[in-house]
């Protein structure tokens, strides 16, 4: 694989026309790359899926290098309906199109950028990745006091174009003071057996408001990998919501500094697999400094031969009194082969808090089903409304009616 990925860097270098301090410094993280090469089990944080050997097992040779110098025809059919608003379309790692036509252009700025920031470097692998192959950095700013009329979704959309490739994208925003963004990133593939590496930077003002909706419904061959990292001032909320359910491997990840004093951030997910699907939450929430709170729901429902993990820390800081955090993870197993694996931790460092977490996991009550069966549903129907009772829990969570409505459509609560 070493050989192969730094034959594809030089042309990644050659074709991407950036100045040769840039490409130093992209030197630096494809070696740090290289180094630990794709995340194993003998990493702590990977020990439950392990992306080197599911990259060996589904994919085998992954090509690194893609020519972004030709546009994709965007095909309008994977635009969500009944939902007015903006969007940024990747088409195989290429951004083929932003527009934020429903929006005040003043208050909004979009910053192109091919250089890789120093700030991000770090032990993760993934992210070094990114950082050595991506070649357009976009920044997304939100102006002060400017709160969007419309939802921003971002389409993440591959063809049978490719196949066998690693796609690195990466997108940053700045929520300035009293802003308002709500995001929505929607996943759509037809390819098969690539490796996708998402990268997204968020950086949140006083009185900053992001909400973050992350939508992998469609049915592909695909590895996915997903970062989040967010820092959060005074006074800011941040609202994750995850549906993780279409990809063969999906693993998102969240890393949340709450900065500021009164910060809040709420990450909730559903998973629902079969078919030898794996997916994991990774949360880490970072209380910093005082008054602050965290809130995470997580739950599963698995079928035959999937897998779903949820790794879910709370590092308060000594100097972060009067924190508030909380996180609980459920899942039911549909089948005797399908496997739910949770690792919460709480890191404390403080006196006055109030932490918790909770972890539990088991099948569908069959008295429940006998009852319902009484009541006149069938056991396919019994089984199906005790299932949308569990995950709507989650659901309800989201606070923005207009989307949760589009994410209960999407999974057929409605």
């Amino acid at each position: 694989m070493t050989d192969q990925l730094k034959i594809d860097f030089e042309k990644t270098i050659k074709t991407s026309a950036i100045s040769d301090s840039d490409a130093k410094l992209k030197r630096n993280f494809l070696n740090k790359f290289i180094a630990n090469g794709f995340p194993s089990k003998k990493f702590e944080n990977w020990k439950f899926l392990d992306l080197n050997q599911i990259i060996k097992k589904n994919i085998g040779e992954l090509s690194f290098y893609n020519d972004y110098s030709s546009p994709s025809i965007i095909n309008k059919s994977i635009f969500i309906d009944g939902l007015e608003h903006n969007r940024i379309v990747f088409i195989n790692g290429r951004v083929e199109k932003i527009n934020f036509d429903f929006e005040d252009k003043d208050k909004i700025k979009i910053i192109e950028n091919s250089k890789p920031e120093s700030k991000l470097e770090n032990d993760n692998a993934l992210i070094n990745l990114n950082s050595a192959f991506i070649v357009k950095n976009y920044k997304i700013l939100i102006k002060e006091n400017y709160h969007l009329n419309k939802p921003l979704i971002v389409y993440h959309t591959t063809n049978n174009e490719i196949k066998s490739k690693n796609i690195n994208l990466r997108l940053e925003f700045e929520l300035e003071q009293n802003s308002a963004l709500r995001l929505i990133d929607f996943s759509h593939d037809t390819s098969e057996n690539n490796f996708i590496n998402i990268f997204y930077n968020f950086d949140l003002k006083k009185n900053a408001i992001l909400k973050n909706y992350k939508i992998d419904k469609m049915q592909n061959n695909n590895i996915k990998y997903s970062f989040n990292n967010v820092n959060q001032n005074e006074n800011s909320i941040s609202e994750t919501f995850i549906l993780s359910a279409g990809s063969n491997f999906l693993k998102n990840e969240i890393n949340c500094n709450l900065n500021g004093k009164y910060s809040s951030a709420f990450v909730n997910g559903i998973f629902t697999l079969m078919n030898n699907q794996q997916h994991e939450v990774r949360t880490t929430i970072n209380h910093l400094t005082e008054s602050t709170k965290s809130f995470q729901l997580i739950k599963s429902v698995l079928g035959k031969e999937s897998k779903s993990v949820y790794q879910g820390k709370i590092f308060v800081d000594s100097s972060a009194h009067k924190t508030d955090g909380y996180q609980l993870s459920k899942a039911i197993l549909l089948d005797e082969t399908s496997e739910f694996d949770a690792k919460p931790e709480l890191e404390i460092y403080a006196d006055d808090v109030k932490c918790s977490h909770g972890s539990a996991s088991g099948s569908l009550d069959e008295n429940s089903i006998f009852y319902l069966m009484s009541r006149g549903l069938n056991y396919k129907q019994s089984k199906e409304l005790l299932i949308n009772g569990f995950l709507l829990d989650v659901v309800e969570k989201i606070t923005d009616v207009e989307i949760k409505n589009l994410i209960k459509n999407t999974i057929g609560l409605n």
